[in-house]
């Protein structure tokens, strides 16, 4: 892939919030792998290739670097820390989360929850068969949100709000695969029944198992790496 084509320059429309979408987009750009890890990042180059002057890319660094996806050397400059052990490392820790706060859920949702949950599954249904992926990756996080609603675990919830911008980049590579949707589809269907029953092993179970699955699938698909261990 050219440097010219890892980065998309800024549209007018998002100049009034121009550091927001300088961050989202090197963030994007940095977890869907296009960038190498240890890659040394020229700020000039960046610039050059946003659209944008050099301050709210450093702004945007600085954000990057407080989220554990690039560092900042001393007269060196500013390198990428983000690569296939990384990916793993952050699938683990959203499976431990996810899967705790799904327990949680069969415990404590109510009817309407469970009726929110089904309806959800139902709309994916359709969107799967139709192939519509936008529409897919908004239900998906629907699904995973209400998850959090229904378990009532605000502190939990506060954890896992911190991979949200790694979340949403696995589901805009994973489900453009037709396989990866089908595969989500059922596991998705699983942990909703698993929480409409109340049986709370299999819901942290069937969650964890989605979300390493996913993650290993993510490590596989950008850095073209098989299992890195037992861990995954």
């Amino acid at each position: 892939m050219a440097e010219s084509e890892r980065v998309v320059p800024v549209h007018p429309i998002f100049l009034a919030n121009l550091r927001d979408h300088v961050h989202h987009n090197l963030r994007d750009a940095i977890v869907a792998g296009r960038f190498q890890d240890g890659e040394r990042l020229s700020e000039r180059d960046l610039a050059r290739e946003l659209g944008v002057s050099t301050t709210p890319l450093k702004e945007a660094l600085r954000q990057l670097e407080s989220e554990g996806l690039v560092r900042t050397e001393a007269r060196r400059g500013v390198y990428v820390t983000f690569g296939a052990q990384q990916a793993e490392e952050m699938s683990l820790a959203r499976a431990a989360l996810e899967s705790m706060i799904a327990r949680l859920a069969a415990k404590r949702a109510e009817p309407s929850d469970v009726e929110r949950l089904r309806d959800l599954v139902r709309r994916m249904e359709g969107a799967t068969a139709a192939g519509d992926i936008t529409l897919l990756i908004d239900l998906n996080e629907a699904f995973h949100g209400h998850i959090h609603e229904a378990s009532g675990c605000d502190y939990l919830c506060r954890l896992q709000a911190k991979q949200q911008m790694y979340n949403h980049t696995i589901r805009v590579g994973l489900l453009g695969e037709a396989e990866e949707r089908g595969l989500a589809l059922g596991e998705h269907r699983a942990i909703a029944e698993a929480i409409a029953t109340g049986d709370q092993d299999a819901a942290e179970r069937i969650m964890r198992d989605h979300v390493v699955r996913s993650g290993q699938r993510h490590v596989q698909t950008v850095f073209g790496a098989t299992r890195l261990g037992d861990t995954i």
